[in-house]
């Protein structure tokens, strides 16, 4: 197979380069996909660079998020869920690579209609977007929703999500052109967060000036977001994109009776494993239904492992939106993107 070995830490994906080599070996709880499409994430520019939380023992193949065919299934699994020539998406190390090896937990079908460029990069995202929305602050009709940065990929999830839930979406973007794509995914509202008043602005939009029921943050907007939240509102922490984690002042969560509630997707399996099918079975069911649609960057197409470096630094520059994804061209024969 063709892979990106990281061998040493790099400071510029400028440095990643594509190599011959050996096939992985699957163990006997482990599926051998081929791999079409692989996405991008901003913690594989964190593990490259030996930043990340979670760094493997070198030499290790990069990427993570990926769609593809299964070749061989478990060779231990009596009845395992995929067979070959399935089409499946998921999450392991390795995604930038031709080949992957991976258990059958981390993987799902990848929905009807949906190209493996789209599958893609479903696997990290949509369940972020969901858990927090759903399971965490329980949205439903009538409530407004602040979406913080969403045009990225977990805020185009929750974009349709929240709609999807019968809210109306009020959302927020640095650009004209990431403001236009939030609105095409089904916004109500935008509004540019570079504006100082912006949060001025938000609660004019809701019922009254009231402040919007939700606030959906992966950027470290929290404590700006408290002046236009309600009284019993949620907050929701997604993450720290800015590069900050930021401090509240705690008597405004006292005045307003906020909760500010975490999500952490990823301790799911193991704090709380009962939750991912659930999880997993409301979004297929807005699959299924329409209301949810993948959310592959277009403005600009990467073609082969090649072109990873290349994407990975448009992912790091945030002119992009939605979810960065590279094609990965295979053998003939096999199944095309």
């Amino acid at each position: 197979m063709r892979g990106i070995q990281i061998k040493e830490y790099v400071k510029s994906p400028d440095e990643l380069r594509v190599t011959d080599l050996p096939d992985p070996i699957p163990t006997d709880d482990q599926y051998l996909i081929a791999i079409h499409a692989s996405a991008t994430n901003f913690f594989d520019l964190l593990q490259i660079a030996g930043k990340y939380q979670h760094q493997p023992p070198l030499p290790w193949i990069a990427g993570s998020e990926f769609a593809g065919t299964v070749l061989a299934v478990p060779r231990g699994a009596r009845a395992p869920r995929f067979q070959v020539g399935d089409r499946v998406l998921g999450a392991s190390q390795g995604g930038y690579a031709t080949k992957i090896a991976a258990r059958e937990e981390v993987l799902r079908p990848v929905p009807a209609g949906w190209s493996f460029a789209e599958a893609a990069g479903l696997f990290v995202t949509a369940p972020t977007s969901y858990g927090a929305l759903v399971t965490r602050a329980g949205v439903k009709p009538g409530d407004y929703v602040l979406v913080h940065a969403a045009a990225g990929g977990v805020g185009l999830a929750a974009v349709q999500i929240a709609k999807a839930f019968g809210a109306t979406v009020i959302a927020t973007a640095g650009t004209g052109r990431k403001l236009d794509v939030a609105r095409a995914f089904g916004a109500d509202h935008v509004i540019d967060y570079a504006d100082a008043a912006w949060p001025d602005k938000v609660k004019k939009l809701t019922p009254q000036g009231r402040g919007v029921d939700i606030v959906f943050d992966p950027v470290g907007l929290i404590d700006r977001s408290t002046k236009c939240i309600r009284w019993n509102g949620r907050l929701l922490v997604i993450g720290f994109a800015a590069g900050a984690i930021e401090k509240v002042a705690m008597n405004k969560v006292l005045l307003k009776n906020i909760s500010i509630v975490g999500l952490h997707w990823g301790a799911y399996s193991i704090n709380e494993p009962e939750m991912i099918p659930v999880v997993w079975e409301g979004l297929f069911k807005l699959i299924d239904e329409g209301k949810l649609r993948g959310t592959v960057f277009t403005d600009q197409e990467f073609v082969g492992l090649e072109s990873v470096p290349a994407a990975l630094k448009s992912l790091g520059s945030r002119g992009t939106w939605g979810k960065v994804v590279v094609k990965v061209p295979q053998q003939e024969g096999l199944s095309k993107i």
